[in-house]
């Protein structure tokens, strides 16, 4: 009399948007999805944990939450990467005022 397994409607939606977090996160604006696919992803665990295994759907979570984080990385490394480009074009630009040769 075990009910049937129902599949998790909730572990395809955290599979999209970790794989939008994905694509987007080199443009850092794939931090927000992923901060949404990692907190959809812990309500689906519980779910699924309170369902006592009727509800499949744990490997589209565990790439979902796979994909978030890898874009979190994107978006990171965008970040430090355009700030040490900033730093290296303020230290080449010169300081101060440029005198002309000979003036006092």
């Amino acid at each position: 009399m075990d009910p049937e397994p129902a599949p998790s409607t909730k572990a395809r939606a955290v599979f999209a948007l970790g794989l939008m977090a994905f694509v987007t996160g080199a443009f850092v604006g794939g931090v927000i999805p992923a901060t949404i696919t990692l907190l959809l992803a812990r309500q689906v665990a519980r779910e699924q944990f309170a369902a006592g295994g009727y509800l499949t759907g744990s490997t589209w979570v565990r790439r979902g939450r796979r994909l978030a984080w890898a874009g979190i990385v994107l978006a990171l490394t965008t970040l430090v990467v355009a700030a040490i480009a900033g730093l290296l074009h303020l230290a080449a630009t010169p300081g101060g005022v440029d005198y002309a040769p000979g003036t006092d």
